[in-house]
Parts: C-alpha cells; sequence; structure tokens
C-alpha cells in the first residue's frame, strides 16, 4: 500500500496502512482514490495512541488530506449542503473550541463535537448562494447582492473552503445565514476525533452511533475524565484496534519541552530529581523559563495552570487586585471561561445556539464590556469561528471555597462565567497556549500527597499535562508569589468590530 508524500516513521506508517485498510473495507481506497458507497453493515473504531511529539496530528492531517484528494467530502459546522447518497463525508471533530483550533490553525478544518451534533437551519437565500458555492446549483440571483459581491464570494470559496468566510467576502455575515440550530437525527460517515482523551464512554457511544468508520486520535498520559475512574475510552477497545505510535520523529527533536514532558515516563523519577532538570534545560534553552513568581501580564490570556481550587482562586484574586480591578465589576480585557449554560428545558433551543457558537463548558473567553441591556456581556470566544457576540451572562467571581461567589453582573438566565486567569490542570486538557505558566508548588502538593491515578504518580500526570500545553515557551513557577504588571487589562490585541449581536434581543 503506497504511503503519502510526507517521509513517516515506521509506527506512522504502519498505523496509516492499518487505517487504510479499514476506509478501504469501508469503501474509500486511499491508494485508487476510489470511492464507493458505505457497506451497511459495516462500522469500525480505531485509535492512534501516542504521547506529545509522536505524530499524531501529521497522521490525523495526511488522512484527511488524502481522504478530501479521493473526493470525500468534508463536513464542518458551519454549512452542509444537501444530503447525496453516494457522496462519501468526513468531520475531523475536537472536544473543545480551543482544541479544534489547534488543528485549523494547522491547517485541519476542524470543528467541536458539540457542533457536529447540531445541524444549522439555513435563511433560504442564503442556501442557494452556499448550494451555488458547492456546486449543486446554478450562480444564483439575489436581491441586494451584487454580482461583484458574487464573484468574491466564489473568488474565497475557490481559496479556503469556507461559507461563512465566502459569505463575509460577499458583504454578509454568517449570523445572518444561520437562523437556528436543530439536534441532528442523520448519521454520518467518516469521523476523526482529536484529542480523545478528553472522551467519556457516553460521548463514545453516541460518536460511535453517528459515525461508521471512526478513527480516535488520543494521548494515553494525560489526565482522564474525572468519571473515568482513571481510564480513557480507547483503553476498551480491542488490542488490534490500538494503534501505538512512539513518543518522538524528526519535526520534534530538540524540544525541551517535549523532553521533559517525555523524561516524566521513567519511574524513578522524583519531583526534585524533576525540577533539577527543568533547571537545567531553562540554563540550556530559552524555550524553559524557571520563573520565580508568576507573570500577572501572561495572565490575561494564558492561565496560570493550577492543581488544587484554593491556588486558583488565589491567584485570581491576586491578578485583579495587581491590575486594580474593581471589586463590584469587571474591567474590559479580563479573561473568563464558561461554566455551563443556566438555561430551562424550555429554552433549548437557545441553548442549542450558544453550544453552537462556541460557548460550551470550559469554552475561554475575554470580557470586552456591558452589552445594550442589563446582565448582557459583549465577549471575545477564542476559538469560535465568530469570536465576539454579545449574550445574557451570570458571571461569578470567587474568592474563597467556603463563601458564595460575587456576581457582577446577572440576566435571569444564560452564559455562566467563572474567572479565566487560573485554571485547573484538568480543565486545560485539550487547550494550547504560546507560554504556559504552570505553577510548580501545587505540582510538589500532589508529589507529597502520594496519589495515583491509573497506576502513574497522579503529580507526573499534572505535570505531563501542563507542560505539554506550552506551544513555544513553558514557565515554571517555583515560588508562591505573583509579580506586578507592566501594562494595563486591554482588549487591543482583539479584533475591533464585534460581530453582530444575534443574542441581544433574548436569551
Amino acid at each position: 500500500m503506497s504511503l503519502p508524500t510526507v517521509q513517516f516513521s515506521d509506527d506512522q506508517a504502519e498505523a496509516w496502512d492499518r487505517i487504510a485498510t479499514a476506509l478501504e473495507q469501508a469503501g474509500v481506497d486511499l491508494v485508487s482514490g476510489a470511492c464507493q458507497s458505505a457497506p451497511e453493515d459495516k462500522r469500525v473504531t480505531l485509535a492512534v495512541m501516542g504521547k506529545a511529539g509522536s505524530g499524531k496530528t501529521l497522521l490525523l492531517a495526511e488522512l484527511t488530506r488524502a481522504l478530501l484528494e479521493a473526493g470525500v467530502e468534508l463536513v464542518s459546522g458551519d454549512y452542509e449542503g444537501r444530503r447525496r447518497r453516494e457522496k462519501r463525508t468526513l468531520a475531523v471533530l475536537a472536544p473543545t473550541n480551543k482544541a479544534a483550533s489547534v488543528l485549523r490553525a494547522r491547517k485541519v478544518a476542524a470543528t467541536t463535537i458539540h457542533r457536529i451534533l447540531y445541524t444549522p437551519v439555513y435563511d433560504p437565500e442564503y442556501e442557494r448562494i452556499a448550494e451555488w458555492l458547492t456546486g449543486n446549483l446554478p450562480r444564483p440571483t439575489v436581491e441586494g447582492l451584487s454580482e461583484t459581491a458574487l464573484d468574491r464570494a466564489h473568488a474565497f470559496y475557490a481559496q479556503v473552503k469556507s461559507i461563512p468566510g465566502a459569505l463575509a467576502a460577499a458583504g454578509l455575515r454568517g449570523s445572518d445565514f444561520i437562523t437556528g440550530w436543530k439536534r441532528r437525527d442523520d448519521p454520518l460517515d467518516i469521523g476523526f476525533v482529536d484529542e480523545s482523551s478528553m472522551l467519556d464512554a457516553r460521548q463514545l457511544e453516541d460518536l460511535q452511533e453517528l459515525f461508521s468508520t471512526l478513527i480516535l486520535f488520543g494521548d494515553p498520559a494525560q489526565l482522564a475524565p474525572v468519571n473515568q475512574s482513571g481510564g480513557m475510552v480507547f483503553d476498551s477497545l480491542p488490542a488490534p484496534a490500538q494503534l501505538k505510535l512512539a513518543r518522538i520523529h524528526r519535526q520534534a527533536e530538540g524540544n525541551p519541552i517535549l523532553d521533559l514532558a517525555h523524561a516524566l515516563a521513567d519511574p524513578a523519577l522524583g519531583f526534585e530529581d524533576f525540577e533539577s532538570r527543568v533547571a537545567d534545560a531553562a540554563r540550556r534553552d530559552d524555550r524553559v523559563h524557571l520563573a520565580e513568581r508568576v507573570d500577572s501580564d501572561l495572565m490575561a490570556r494564558s492561565p496560570v495552570l493550577v492543581w488544587r481550587n484554593a491556588t486558583r482562586l488565589r491567584l485570581i484574586t491576586a491578578f485583579r487586585r495587581a491590575h486594580e480591578a474593581p471589586e463590584t465589576a469587571l474591567s474590559p480585557g479580563e479573561p473568563l471561561m464558561c461554566d455551563g449554560l443556566e438555561l430551562p428545558l424550555k429554552h433549548r433551543k437557545k441553548r442549542i445556539d450558544l453550544e453552537a457558537r462556541g460557548l460550551i463548558k470550559g469554552a475561554q473567553v475575554v470580557y470586552l464590556g456591558p452589552g445594550r441591556k442589563p446582565g448582557f456581556s459583549r465577549l471575545h470566544i477564542f476559538g469560535a469561528e465568530e469570536p465576539q457576540i454579545s449574550v445574557a451572562s451570570i458571571i461569578k467571581i470567587e474568592t474563597d471555597p467556603d463563601e458564595e461567589p460575587f456576581i457582577p453582573y446577572a440576566a435571569t438566565m444564560g452564559a455562566a462565567f467563572v474567572h479565566g486567569a487560573a485554571v485547573t490542570i484538568h480543565k486545560a486538557q485539550g487547550s494550547q497556549w504560546p507560554e504556559v505558566q504552570v505553577f510548580a508548588p501545587d505540582l510538589f502538593a500532589a508529589a507529597r500527597a502520594g496519589r495515583s491515578e491509573g497506576g502513574v504518580p497522579l503529580w507526573k500526570r499534572l505535570a505531563y499535562v501542563a507542560i505539554t500545553r506550552a506551544e513555544h515557551r513553558l514557565h515554571w513557577v517555583i515560588r508562591n508569589r505573583l509579580a506586578r504588571p507592566r501594562t494595563s487589562l486591554s482588549t487591543e490585541d482583539l479584533e475591533a468590530a464585534p460581530a453582530p449581536l444575534a443574542l441581544s434581543s433574548e436569551a
């Protein structure tokens, strides 16, 4: 079986061949590029398992490219054309917006699991444009839209297969195009799921029902979901369905952050020895920094990663004081994290709409300012395709784990938020930031506690997950101190023009 043009390692090549064989049995031949209708009785789930730097993302990206070249149609969260029975489809998914945006930054058109579980309801006028762009209808005539605007949309779509992007090029907005959302009833075809270590058993069952061919990509060294008793969903798959990749390849060699992460696999390595390795790496390479105190400027966009909730609250309180944030309000530029949607069942449509726009639990946002109505907030959602919205909000500022949070803004119902300047390592899974601060005193406390998860000391799992959240630079903070900010809180680094406030009339 032939391989793609990139040079794979032996384990990557073996995984490619196993997946290609499964796809061929499902009617998609990556060698000949031929696609046939999916057999009705054929279902398969495989898992590609490897630590950071083992080449999981490269394999996922190359498989996606090969499927698209074979004529498989990509299904995204922004638009699905009219289903054709003979057409094969692929969806590339991640559990969170942040994880999906990491893939999109690597030119893999990914969307969230949440968003693919819902299907958009389209305005018929705009749907004609989308069907034309995807080749299903002739060029439309749309009242109020010039031929030049249609040409711009067509030129954009020829370069980037994004319906919202093409509509934006024509002067239209995605929120005008999508009028609502509904839960998906019809099944899909081929699914790739990144960061699958974050999935629980129920989510795996839902995905297996939705996709006849499901390929999971996950890191067995990360933290398991809290309800999984230390195990990952791919642990339950039969051994032949588990495709294991070795630790590191050419593209990751010489990366001190990954070297530190993989050093944690040594059973004899203790916390003090590991911290000495961090100090040695910091002396040799600027990508590792042994920090005496937490950088309060970095906290505005990259949360400090901690183990204990009490530590999280202390750091958030110190951050707000250092930036002179008012006690009874938020300052524009403060980071928040979505803590869920507080909506009654009768407002199910609003919940679906918010989730589809990226406001799922764990979504990272920045407060831009108050909305037009009491209780509404203007927000920037990291990783969302339309990042700026206005939404009914319930914002909680926690100061003490034993006391009720202070609530500076509250609608009667809507999206709930907690402060995001510090985050537990569990909640950071699936996210990455250019620079990451890891609060080492908390990991030392975990080491002293002697706890284990899945037979591995808990502090090592925590350290591994925290370290591998850093894309370019790791700050290992060794003291329980906070540096004074050098700059004021701001929103200038975010897009200036907010997206239409589609939720401002009701939420």
